[in-house]
């Protein structure tokens, strides 16, 4: 009963504290898949578009107290969410990477106001379809020798997808497979060889695949997607020795003519190793067919002559050439041959030769009757003819030049040597009363038909050309075309014949030259003309050169060539209208120049109301003398008052070009002789210059000379007229006084 009281009272303390205590709020847990609560078990896709609403915080206060919600990260980590404090909408605000991050940490909070609740949650993200595939180890680059069995695997490619599921799963094919000799494992990225495929370094030296590698598909924001990637694979193909040799540039033909020295060139045969990428060395030899006449040189292939040609017992040579080749190891390879034809050809350069009995002989003489019988033979003649060169060129005919119809030679036609046999065709015109002597010439006229020659073409690029058959002047034919770029060189070969069929053969190359097939494009206002190709063209240019102004042309053309005046052509010959103006300008200048300077002299000399010389002589008159000693002032007055200077005038121009501008090279002086009758008198041009004259020359006559200088511009006639005037005057003047 004592202690009653003091337990009754604890109790009751106890009570009172409960009842004051104000219990934390809580989140609810609505389990996965829930888009409310405490975010337990709660995942993301991460291609959640930035800005979406993803989650709701959710949660309750056991006294009914209104609570409100927080989210924060770790100081080092992204601030992926935000939250609504009040109604605890969660919204993305940074873009997701599964790749990159594929878990986030956060702690949500609630509180009631005084209290607070927090925990950690861990949010997942999943994954999308986001990420292609990509090829690691790239580039991928082969190298495959050509004898690779059909099958084999040459290289494998990978890719790799960081995506999960069927989104990282890669598969591989070849892009525009057919037709390929080349396969690629679906799984593994194995690159093969297909079977029954081989590869040749000479037709293809590389091949270039492309490989796409591809995913299995997934979602990517709702849509279903396939993603892939492409590679470049490269095979090298790498040389084997399994080709022959080959021979450039056949068929071969040689000629050797009569005059080669022994050891010349005759031709170059051309081999080269099949195997292109790694060939090896080839040597030359001859197999057969030579005789002993020719040689190759092993190395380069040069066959030459080794005897005189007039040793050689055969007209053509078939020679087989062999190449082989040596391989690394210096062992012999494989091998080849062709067949090479050498001509052996005669020069005609020995004329025919006339012999008698006693060797060679020009000039044959007989003393015969008159009028011998009809057909008789002049047996008292022995000539022989001969011609030492070979075949054809040994043929040739025979006539008499001389008086016709009398005699006849025999034979007409000769091939190589024959005996010369006159007969006589005409007895009544042998007469001794109308021909003391009868002169002939037996002679070859080297024309005819054996000197006739016709040629033809033929071969593999004969076909865009043709041959005149008499001239031998190659065209291109009307309707070829010629590319450079196309082909730029072409053989053929051209055979010459004669009448009997006997021929040699020529080997001709053409080589195109580039020319500039971007041609300028003119206004409408220009024609255009074509030429057709195959027709050929004569041009004909003539000169007329005027020996007159030959030196000015020439500064002039050198002025033109180093001038501004060449440089300003240059500059404007894009804009020929820019040229003309400037041209056109200064024309005008100069026209406005001359008409000012043309006026001024007309109204000078129309102030003076004379015309004045260019150049002019003043002597001042001497004082009168007296009159004993007048006589010899006479005297010497018409002797030397004229004469003392003469004038140095230009040379006539022949060609009658009055615009050189050089300076006139003074004539020869005038001869004068000394005569006391009528007083000789000189008289200056415009264009003249005095000087004293010659001593022991004569004067032309006035008349002459008047005659001589009255030819130029009115300007010097009517200076010559003023001036013979004057001098007229002072003659009369002094033969009165005389």
């Amino acid at each position: 009963m004592g202690r009653g009281p003091p337990a009754v009272l604890a109790l009751w303390m106890l009570f009172l504290s409960l009842a004051q205590a104000n219990f934390a709020p809580h989140f609810f847990d609505n389990g996965a898949g829930s888009t409310n609560g405490n975010m337990a078990l709660f995942s993301l896709p991460e291609d959640t578009p930035v800005g979406s609403h993803v989650y709701t915080l959710n949660g309750t206060d056991p006294e009914g107290d209104p609570v409100s919600y927080h989210i924060s990260f770790n100081p080092s980590a992204r601030s992926v969410f935000s939250v609504d404090p009040n109604l605890g909408n969660i919204t993305l605000i940074e873009e997701l990477d599964r790749e990159r991050e594929d878990e986030i940490e956060a702690i949500i909070s609630i509180s009631d106001g005084l209290n607070l609740v927090a925990e950690k949650v861990t949010i997942l993200v999943t994954d999308a379809n986001d990420e292609a595939p990509r090829f690691i180890q790239e580039p991928y680059v082969v190298q495959v020798p050509e004898d690779t069995p059909s099958g084999s695997s040459l290289a494998r490619v990978r890719a790799v997808d960081r995506d999960t599921g069927s989104a990282g799963s890669v598969t591989y094919f070849l892009k525009n497979p057919h037709p390929s000799e080349f396969s690629v494992d679906r799984h593994s990225g194995v690159l093969r060889l297909q079977a029954g495929a081989t590869l040749d370094f000479e037709k293809a030296r590389a091949h270039f695949l492309t490989v796409v590698a591809k995913d299995g598909g997934g979602k990517l924001r709702g849509a279903d997607v396939v993603l892939s990637a492409t590679t470049e694979v490269t095979v090298n193909v790498e040389d084997v020795q399994d080709m022959a040799p080959v021979f450039v540039g056949t068929p071969y033909y040689g000629y050797v003519y009569e005059d080669t020295l022994p050891g010349s060139e005759v031709l170059t045969v051309v081999a080269m190793d099949g195997d292109r990428g790694k060939p090896n060395r080839v040597l030359y030899s001859l197999v057969n067919g030579s005789d002993g006449a020719f040689e190759i040189n092993e190395t380069s292939g040069a066959i030459s002559v080794t005897q005189s040609p007039s040793q050689l017992r055969r007209e053509v040579y078939e020679l087989h050439v062999q190449v082989t080749e040596v391989s690394s190891a210096g062992t012999p390879a494989a091998q080849a041959m062709v067949p090479v034809t050498i001509r052996i050809v005669d020069l005609n350069n020995h004329p025919p030769t006339f012999y008698g009995e006693s060797g060679p002989q020009n000039r044959f003489e007989l003393s015969m009757y008159e009028h011998p019988p009809q057909g008789e033979i002049l047996r008292g003649l022995k000539i022989t003819v001969n011609d030492s060169d070979q075949g054809a060129n040994a043929k040739f005919n025979l006539r008499l030049v001389g008086p016709g119809g009398i005699f006849r030679v025999v034979p007409q036609t000769v091939l190589n040597e024959a005996q010369v046999t006159i007969i006589v065709e005409n007895s009544a015109a042998i007469d001794f009363e109308k021909f003391k002597v009868l002169t002939f010439k037996a002679v070859d006229p080297d024309t005819g038909p054996w000197g006739e020659v016709k040629y033809s073409i033929y071969g593999s690029g004969a076909d865009l050309f043709l041959i005149h058959p008499s001239s031998g002047i190659i065209y291109t034919q009307p309707w070829a075309s010629l590319d450079a770029e196309g082909t730029a060189r072409y053989n053929f070969y051209v055979k010459a014949e004669d009448m009997e069929g006997r021929y040699s053969l020529a080997e001709v190359f053409i080589t195109l030259l580039d020319v500039n097939d971007h041609y300028p494009q003119f206004g409408k206002s220009v024609q255009e003309k074509i030429m057709v190709l195959g027709s050929p063209v004569k041009i004909e240019v003539s000169f007329k050169i005027n020996l007159g102004s030959f030196r000015d042309t020439n500064m002039t053309l050198r002025m033109l060539s180093r001038g501004p005046m060449a440089a300003f052509l240059m500059q404007t010959k894009e804009n020929p209208m820019k040229a003309v103006g400037v041209l056109a300008g200064i024309m005008a200048i100069i026209v406005a120049l001359t008409v000012l300077i043309s006026t001024a002299t007309f109204w000078r000399n129309k102030k003076s109301n004379k015309v004045q010389p260019v150049r002019r002589v003043l002597r001042k008159r001497p004082s009168p003398a007296p009159r004993s000693i007048r006589i010899e002032w006479l005297k010497f007055r018409r002797t030397k008052a004229a004469d003392k200077f003469v004038l140095k005038e230009a040379p006539p121009n022949e060609n009658c070009n009055n615009n050189s501008r050089g300076t006139p090279a003074p004539p020869p002086p005038p001869s004068t002789a000394p005569s006391m009758g009528q007083a000789p008198w000189t008289v200056p041009t415009v264009s003249g210059s005095l000087g004293p004259q010659q001593p022991q020359q004569p004067s032309p006559k006035p008349r002459a000379v008047a005659k001589r200088k009255a030819v130029g511009s009115p300007v010097q006639s009517a200076l010559v007229s003023e001036l013979r005037q004057k001098f007229e005057k002072k003659n009369l003047h002094s033969k009165a006084y005389f």
